[in-house]
C-alpha cells in the first residue's frame, strides 16, 4: 500500500476505548476500506483506523467525530514530530504547517537548535527513514546546511544514520521538522510568520574562503588569509591565483568594500583554465556537452573531474558559461555566484567555466556525445586480446601496506553499468586483495573461451591491481563475450545472482576443478559454492558464520572430504528480501577441524582423541559455542551420565588408522580457512567488504555506483573506502552486538552485519603470493 491508497487522520479528542490512543495520535485507512464502508452504511458512526507505529496491521474502531483529515504532506509533516501532544498543538497553530510546503530546496531560514536560532539554507526535504509496515508513509524533515557564523553548530554532515541525502562540512548540518524552521524572510506562503530579525546578507569572510577581487577594472582570484581592521576600515589579505602582472602567486591587501567571496569568471584570467586540446566542430563548438554531461577542465593544479549542473550566461557580456560540480573540493563555492543560487552542490564543489573550456571526461570516451554506448564490436575486441597474446602479465594482488595508496578513493575500484553491481563486487572481492583462485587466470582452456580468460586478466584483474581501477567498459565487453557464447541472453542488461556468473566463470568456461568436495551419505558431492541451510529446530539467534556452517552440515549428514583452497558460502536468505537473521556475526577464521571426513579429532571438553559424536548433544545449548559434539569415550560417558541426557544415542566415530590406540597431542594443528571478502546485497544492489590485513580495523567497502549522478551518461561512479568502524563491531560481545540498532551503528558497518550475502574464504597455504 502507497501513501496515495490511503487516507490519514488525527486523533483530536481521545477516545474511550481503545485506551492506548492519544489525542494526537495519527491513523490511516485505505481509501478502498474507506469507499466500501460509506457505500454500506453512508455516514459511519466508526471508522476502523491504523494507528502510526503500532508495527502491525490491527485497526481500531474510532468515532469520525474524535478526528481531523489530514492530506498526506500534511500528516507525514506532522510524522515528524516525537509527541502526539506536540502534533495536535501545531495542528491547532495552524500557521506554520500551512507555510511548511513553501519551505523548498535553497529557501534561506532559521533553525532552531539548542535555544538558538542559526541561520542557514534548505538542502533536503523528504523522508530519513523508511516507513514501516503496515505504516503507508514517515516523516517529512527538513535538512538544512548552516551558513555563515553558525556554521559547525550543527551536528551532521548531510547523513543520517548510513543514507545520505546532502553534502556538507561535518557539524555543519541539521535535520529538523517543520516546527522548529522558519523562512529567513516571510512571505506570501507564510503571511503568519513573523519575520525574523536579520542578519547581515553578506557572509562574513574566514580564513581559506576563495574571493574575487578588483583592482583597475579587473577581476582575479584568490584565498583569504587574513582580515585586518586598518584605522576602522577593513582589509582582506589575500593569497593570489596571479598578480597584478599576471603572474602565478603573491599576496596583495584589498579593502573589504573590494572583494566578493565566491569566483566571478574572469575575461583576462580565464579563471587559470587552459582551452583544452580538442579538434574544434565548426557545427558543434561544445562537442555535445550539456547539463549532466561528465566533463573535465585544466586548472592550474591539474585536471579536474566534474558534471555539468548548468549552463547559461552569468554576465552581460553573454558569454557560454556552465556551472560544474567537481569531484573533489577544488571549486569555489556551494553553486551560488554573486549570492545569487544557480545550483546546489556541497561547499567547494562548484566552479563556474566557460563552456568552451569543458571536454567531455576521458576517462568515459566509449560514451558518445548523444551519451549512447559505444561498445567495441565483438570480433574487434576479441581480435583485440588476442594482439596482446604472448607471456601473461603477472600483477599481485594489492599488499595490506598499499591499499590506501592503489584502492582507496573515487573513481577506484570497478566502475559500474547498466546492473553490473553482481558481477563488480564479485570480482572485486576474489581479486583485489586475493590471489586463491589466480590459477583461473592462466591455467590452459579451450581456444573459444580464451578470450575471455584474456579480458579477465589483462582489461580486469591487472588494471584493478596496478592502478585500482576498471572502466566499465571492459565489464561490459566480459559480459558481451559471456552472452555470445550463449550462457545466457541478457548477461548485458540484466541483474543476476553473483554464484550465477561466478559458476559460469570457473566451470563453463575456465574448466577449474570444483572447489569443494562434500561427502554424503558415503558418496562423494561437487560443487563451487555451498548454501547454508538450517533445520527448523535449530537454536540461533545471533549466529556467527561458524555455528551456521556447523549446524548447516550437521542438519544435512555432510563432511568436506579435504580442505578447499576458495570456499564460497551462501547465507541462509531467500531470494534479496527475506533474510533467516537480522544480524550475522563474520567468523575472520573458520575452523573446519571438526568438519573434514578424515583425520583425528579431538574431544570437545579434554582435547584428547575423540571416539564419538553425539547429534541430540549438538543442539544442546551448554555446548552451543562449541563445535561438532565430539567426545573421548570416558567424558562422552560422564557427559551422558546427566538425567537429561540419557536418551541420547552417541554413535561411533570412524578413527583414523594409525591413530587407535593412541592419543593426540593438545596441540593438533586445526585446519582453518580466513576470511577475506564478504558480499552484501540491500535494494537489490551489491557492495562489498574486503578485510585486507590482519588488524581488526583493517576493512574496505566498495561499491560500483556510489555516486550514480552519471546515470544519464550511461556509467557510475565507483569508490572505494576504509571502515575501520567495522572491527569495533567485531570486538564487542553478542550481548553488546545483539543490542546494536542498525540504523544507529556507525558507518557502512550495519551493511556488513545486516546484509551480507556471501562470505569468501580462503586457506592461506594455498594462496600464489602471501
Amino acid at each position: 500500500m502507497t501513501s496515495k491508497d490511503s487516507l490519514y487522520f488525527i486523533v483530536t479528542e481521545k477516545p474511550e476505548h481503545p485506551g492506548h490512543i492519544k489525542a494526537g495520535s495519527i491513523c490511516h485507512i485505505s481509501q478502498y476500506k474507506h469507499r466500501s464502508e460509506v457505500k454500506r452504511c453512508g455516514s459511519p458512526s466508526k471508522l476502523a483506523v491504523t494507528p502510526f507505529g503500532s508495527h502491525t496491521a490491527l485497526t481500531y474502531e474510532i468515532d469520525p467525530g474524535h478526528m481531523q483529515a489530514l492530506s498526506a504532506e500534511e500528516a507525514a509533516l506532522l510524522l515528524a514530530l516525537p509527541e502526539d501532544t506536540e502534533r495536535l498543538k501545531w495542528l491547532r497553530e495552524g500557521a506554520a504547517l500551512r507555510a511548511a510546503p513553501g519551505l523548498t530546496e535553497g529557501t534561506s531560514v532559521t533553525v532552531e537548535e539548542g535555544g538558538e536560532e542559526l541561520r542557514g539554507v534548505i538542502r533536503y526535504v523528504g523522508r530519513l527513514t523508511r516507513p514501516k509496515y503496515p505504516d503507508p508513509l514517515s516523516g517529512t524533515f527538513f535538512g538544512i546546511e548552516l551558513q555563515g557564523a553558525d556554521r559547525g553548530k550543527g551536528n551532521t554532515n548531510g547523513s543520517y544514520q548510513y543514507e545520505t541525502f546532502f553534502s556538507c562540512p561535518k557539524d555543519c548540518g541539521i535535520f529538523a521538522p517543520f516546527s522548529r524552521v522558519k523562512p529567513l524572510v516571510a512571505s506570501s506562503l507564510s503571511p503568519s510568520v513573523p519575520e525574523p530579525s536579520l542578519r547581515p546578507q553578506t557572509e562574513e569572510l574566514t580564513l581559506g574562503d576563495r574571493v574575487t577581487y578588483f583592482i583597475s577594472d579587473k577581476c582575479r582570484h584568490g584565498m583569504v588569509m587574513d582580515v585586518q581592521d586598518k584605522n576602522g576600515q577593513h582589509f582582506v589579505r589575500i593569497s593570489t591565483d596571479k598578480d597584478e602582472n599576471g603572474k602565478t602567486g603573491g599576496e596583495v591587501s584589498i579593502p573589504l568594500e573590494f572583494v566578493v567571496k565566491g569566483e566571478v569568471p574572469a575575461e583576462t584570467e580565464s579563471m587559470d583554465i587552459d582551452t583544452p586540446p580538442v579538434e574544434a566542430n565548426a557545427d558543434d563548438p561544445y562537442m555535445g556537452l550539456s547539463v549532466n554531461s561528465l566533463v573535465e577542465v585544466t586548472l592550474a593544479e591539474g585536471n579536474s573531474y566534474g558534471i555539468i549542473r548548468w549552463i547559461g550566461a552569468l554576465t552581460d557580456q553573454g558569454k557560454i558559461m556552465a556551472g560544474l560540480e567537481l569531484e573533489e573540493d577544488r571549486g569555489v563555492s556551494d553553486g551560488t555566484f554573486k549570492s545569487e543560487r544557480i545550483f546546489s552542490c556541497p561547499p567547494r564543489r562548484a566552479l563556474f567555466v566557460k563552456l568552451s573550456s569543458c571536454r567531455p571526461d576521458s576517462r568515459f570516451q566509449s560514451i558518445s556525445a548523444n551519451h549512447s554506448e559505444e561498445m567495441p564490436k565483438q570480433e574487434d575486441t576479441e581480435r583485440e586480446t588476442e594482439q596482446g597474446a604472448g607471456k601473461p602479465e603477472t600483477v599481485p594482488p594489492v599488499g595490506t601496506e598499499q591499499v590506501d595508496q592503489i584502492l582507496t578513493g573515487r573513481m577506484k575500484g570497478i566502475q559500474g553499468h547498466c546492473n553490473s553491481c553482481y558481477m563488480d563486487a564479485a570480482l572485486f572481492s576474489l581479486f583485489s586483495c586475493s590471489s586463491v583462485l589466480d590459477s583461473m587466470l592462466f591455467k590452459s582452456t579451450a581456444p573459444q573461451d580464451a578470450p575471455i580468460q584474456k579480458t579477465l586478466l589483462h582489461d580486469i584483474v591487472n588494471p584493478l591491481r596496478s592502478k585500482g581501477f576498471v572502466e566499465g567498459r571492459h565489464i561490459m565487453k566480459l559480459r558481451q563475450q559471456l552472452q555470445k557464447h550463449g550462457y545466457s541472453h541478457s548477461f548485458t542488461t540484466e541483474e543476476k545472482d553473483p554464484e550465477e556468473f561466478l559458476i559460469v566463470i570457473m566451470h563453463h568456461i575456465l574448466a577449474l576443478d570444483p572447489l569443494l568436495k562434500l561427502l554424503a551419505a558415503g558418496k562423494v558431492q561437487e560443487s563451487y559454492c555451498y548454501q547454508i541451510f538450517l533445520d527448523q529446530n535449530h537454536s540461533l539467534v545471533l549466529p556467527t558464520v561458524q555455528q551456521l556452517l556447523e549446524h548447516s552440515f550437521h542438519s544435512a549428514g555432510l563432511k568436506l572430504v579435504e580442505v578447499p583452497s576458495c570456499l564460497i558460502l551462501q547465507m541462509p536468505r531467500f531470494g534479496k528480501k527475506f533474510k533467516m537473521f537480522d544480524k550475522i556475526i563474520p567468523s575472520l577464521e573458520l575452523d573446519i577441524t571438526d568438519l573434514l571426513s578424515e583425520g583425528p579429532q579431538q574431544c570437545i571438553l579434554c582435547g584428547g582423541l575423540a571416539e564419538e559424536q553425539c547429534a541430540d548433544c549438538f543442539k544442546d545449548p551448554v555446548f552451543s559455542q562449541t563445535g561438532f559434539k565430539v567426545f573421548c569415550k570416558t567424558c562422552s560417558s560422564q557427559v551422558h551420565s546427566h538425567p537429561q541426557r540419557r536418551s541420547h544415542q552417541p554413535a561411533a566415530l570412524d578413527i583414523p588408522k594409525g591413530y587407535l590406540g593412541r592419543s593426540i597431542p593438545h596441540t593438533l594443528t586445526r585446519d582453518k580457512l580466513e576470511l577475506f571478502a564478504v558480499l552484501c546485497i540491500e535494494t537489490s544492489h551489491y557492495v562489498s567488504f574486503i578485510k585486507y590485513g590482519p588488524n581488526s580495523e583493517d576493512w574496505i567497502f566498495f561499491d560500483s555506483m556510489a555516486d550514480r549522478q552519471g546515470e544519464i551518461d550511461g556509467f557510475n561512479i565507483p569508490e572505494v573506502h576504509a571502515c575501520p568502524e567495522v572491527g569495533t563491531y567485531l570486538e564487542m560481545s553478542p550481548a553488546e552486538l545483539a543490542s546494536q540498532v542498525p540504523r544507529d551503528m556507525k558507518g557502512v558497518a550495519k551493511r556488513l552485519f545486516c546484509d551480507a550475502y556471501m562470505y569468501l574464504y580462503q586457506s592461506t597455504s594455498m594462496c600464489l603470493y602471501r
